[in-house]
């Protein structure tokens, strides 16, 4: 069984965790845990487990769980710690515009070089894009950081709804 991961890297970190019991007592056992402060909501195989609005801050992250059965008696659990998907679809969206502009600026300093123009504007605006996309990685590592004494919690909610030390 792992535990919690301590990726330094990973924006989104992912956990397996193999368990001794069918997958159907464990999905049953977060519809009848009590959940506050959490929300949990069940679709099919998947639990997903996030804050009630009081708790809520921006980077208040929640836990994507997806629970199959291996054998009859055994169950894989695969966790996702994410912050909230329109945060995160804001974010990558911030990130393709970056690399975007990036390969036109490139597109562009690459065609004046070759006509013999100066692209030393088009070089400074790609420096600027890298500049940016490291800050907007930065950001995301703070939110990351400030959110996770709440990732702990809902990691712990999770080991004790499933009954694990």
């Amino acid at each position: 069984m792992k535990t919690l991961p301590n990726n330094d890297i990973a924006l989104r970190p992912r956990f397996q965790l193999d368990i001794e019991q069918p997958s159907e007592e464990l999905l049953i056992a977060f519809d009848t845990k009590p959940k506050a402060p959490f929300l949990v909501n069940r679709l099919d195989n998947h639990i997903f487990i996030k804050f009630n609005t009081e708790e809520t801050h921006f980077w208040s992250p929640q836990l994507h769980l997806e629970i199959t059965n291996t054998t009859p008696t055994a169950s894989k659990i695969y966790g996702l710690f994410g912050p909230n998907p329109t945060l995160w679809t804001f974010f990558m969206f911030l990130h393709f515009g970056v690399a975007t502009i990036f390969i036109a600026l490139s597109i562009w300093a690459y065609s004046s070089a070759t006509l013999n123009k100066p692209y030393t504007m088009q070089l400074i605006l790609m420096l600027i894009m890298v500049l940016v996309w490291f800050t907007l990685y930065a950001f995301g590592r703070a939110g990351r950081k400030k959110g996770k004494p709440q990732m702990h919690m809902l990691h712990k909610f999770m080991n004790t709804t499933l009954g694990i030390a």
